[in-house]
């Protein structure tokens, strides 16, 4: 698929510049750019409906931790006391 993206001048040049420091195409940084790109919004998006899950899970059993509780249960991770998950409730 053939693409064209229209660039203002010092858009152009910023590109240019970075490819001459990294001795790269400006169509290997532009590319790695859109690729940095999408994979940040796929994560976001993937992250979004995670929550949204969870919230309609919340929503539909009312189970939950506090953040206290969270907390508390991170404080143990990487010591000699490291404890399970605390148990959710309502």
């Amino acid at each position: 698929m053939a693409v064209s993206v229209k660039l203002d001048d010092s858009m152009r040049e910023r590109i240019q510049s970075l490819a001459e420091s990294k001795q790269r195409s400006p169509h290997w940084i532009m590319r790695e750019a859109i690729r940095n790109y999408v994979e940040k919004e796929e994560a976001r998006r993937r992250f979004d409906d995670a929550t949204r899950e969870a919230l309609e899970e919340y929503n539909e059993t009312g189970l939950h931790l506090t953040a206290e509780e969270v907390f508390s249960w991170m404080d143990t991770w990487g010591t000699d006391e490291e404890s399970e998950a605390p148990p959710c409730h309502t």
